[in-house]
């Protein structure tokens, strides 16, 4: 049953009701779907409090290694963080009692209070963060506390090429949005649209603004395909895939999936692409590099991440390799992933675990890539750290990787239970993996590396780091 808010609680609410300076909050439109597990208010110091609508989203709930759908919540407020104030929020549970609850990602160390039913915290920048009442994840709260967006002037809406969705529903019929070259699609906060958008052979398109892109079934939401000079910033979706594009940014989006290969935000083919700022909770892998795929051909290059929350409920986090032209001997590289935090990793399959994933095939060479401050919570559902393979998976691979090069692992930290094995394996004396090299690996706050003290001269330094070093791998080093 929904537990209901005390008359005090509801009686506060009201009476508080208003709009404060910096902070934007964006009534619910007519037809979007919305989940009453919580209530979500937020103020600036000493202020008045805001009301944020909260949406019902849905999530897969595949611990039992079969896809099931639970419905969740989310909600997205603006607020000016750069003023150096703070916002107060205050989130009562309606679900269920308040008996433990966390704000993750934990490594933001939000101090948060529990009075009753009603949690308190404030941040103090942009976040995106999950609020966890009892252990549920499945029917939390995801919080998107935006910067700012895009001011509308005057000049944008009067412009041929400015394509404006205000506060509202709109129901697209199943149908899409095609974005034509030199658009800029503006999507309100207030803004839920029912269906999907295409950037399809364009140049030069913007896509920014806080709402809401759901297509309510199996499928992208925002495409971005054969484009160039693309940017994405600020919505919320199902899925940002990017194919045989190049120079496209994507910035401050949230993607959530729920159905079988619901990818977070792909790469197919594509060279200069760029993510700030983001959060991908997804049904399969969360950030994937991959060469020819679905009609999308050729290598990808320069791509990198910066400050992202990955949370995957099948699959990998990050994963990289796997698909691509055998008869093109295609590469991926110059790839960095940098400030990310990994929530969870609970697949069950074998060939498909690793926080961190590079499966190599279809004749390509990756190399060239970077890790760095990486932090990975606790794997309490099972999955492993690192899986480095060059393989033949030969449900989706017609040839095995032609290596494995010229990786960098800087400040990885892992806390939490016990890890699976992680794994590095090459395929043959030609198809390598080499040149591995761990920085500053932290597992449970012991430092791994190969001048440690305690490591017996006859261990390797990866079976402290619980890494199955395999054949047809060369200079793996573990540095302080």
């Amino acid at each position: 049953m929904k537990r209901k808010l005390s008359l005090l609680m509801l009686l506060t609410m009201l009476s508080m009701v208003g709009y404060a300076a910096g902070l934007k909050t964006y009534p619910a439109p007519d037809g979007a779907p919305l989940n009453d597990d919580f209530t979500l208010l937020v103020r600036q110091p000493g202020g008045t409090w805001q009301t944020v609508p909260t949406y019902l989203w849905k999530v897969d709930n595949a611990i039992s290694g079969k896809h099931s759908v639970e419905n969740t919540s989310v909600a997205s407020f603006d607020f000016d963080f750069s003023t150096g104030q703070a916002v107060e929020l205050a989130v009562v549970s309606r679900r269920q009692r308040v008996d433990s609850c966390r704000v993750r990602p934990l490594s933001y160390d939000i101090k948060h209070t529990v009075n009753g039913d009603t949690i308190r915290f404030s941040l103090t920048e942009s976040r995106y963060v999950s609020v966890e009442v009892n252990g549920d994840i499945f029917h939390n709260l995801q919080i998107f506390a935006n910067n700012p967006a895009p001011v509308v002037t005057k000049e944008m809406r009067k412009s041929k090429s400015f394509i404006y969705y205000g506060p509202g529903y709109y129901d697209l019929g199943g149908d899409s949005i095609s974005i034509p070259t030199g658009a800029t699609v503006y999507i309100d906060g207030g803004a839920y649209i029912k269906g999907w958008m295409s950037v399809y052979g364009a140049r030069n398109v913007k896509v920014i603004g806080h709402g809401m892109v759901n297509p309510e079934r199996q499928h992208e939401g925002i495409m971005v395909r054969y484009s160039d000079n693309v940017v994405i910033d600020g919505p919320f979706t199902t899925q940002i895939p990017v194919g045989g594009s190049s120079s496209v940014r994507v910035r401050n989006a949230k993607v959530m999936s729920w159905y079988g290969w619901g990818d977070g935000m792909n790469v197919f083919a594509s060279n200069h692409v760029s993510y700030e700022h983001v959060f991908c909770r997804t049904s399969d892998d969360c950030s994937t590099i991959y060469c020819t795929r679905k009609g999308y051909a050729g290598g990808c290059r320069d791509i990198r991440v910066t400050d992202a929350v990955y949370w995957a409920d099948v699959a990998h986090p990050i994963m990289i390799g796997l698909h691509g032209d055998i008869n093109k001997n295609e590469v991926i590289e110059n790839v960095v992933y940098e400030d990310i935090d990994i929530l969870e990793n609970p697949e069950r399959q074998i060939d498909y675990k690793g926080c961190i994933g590079i499966n190599n095939g279809d004749n390509n060479l990756v190399r060239r890539v970077t890790f760095q401050n990486i932090r990975v919570e606790s794997l309490s559902r099972g999955g492993m750290l690192f899986n480095f393979r060059v393989c033949y998976n030969k449900k989706y691979c017609a040839a095995p990787g032609r290596g494995i090069h010229d990786i960098y692992l800087r400040d990885i930290s892992y806390n939490g239970v016990k890890p699976e094995m992680s794994i590095i394996a090459g395929y043959n004396e030609e198809r390598t993996v080499k040149n591995i090299h761990f920085e500053n690996l932290r597992i449970n706050g012991r430092t791994i590396y190969d001048d440690m003290p305690e490591k017996l001269k006859w261990y390797k330094t990866s079976d402290y780091a619980g890494i199955f070093l395999g054949e047809h791998v060369e200079n793996v080093t573990f540095t302080k």
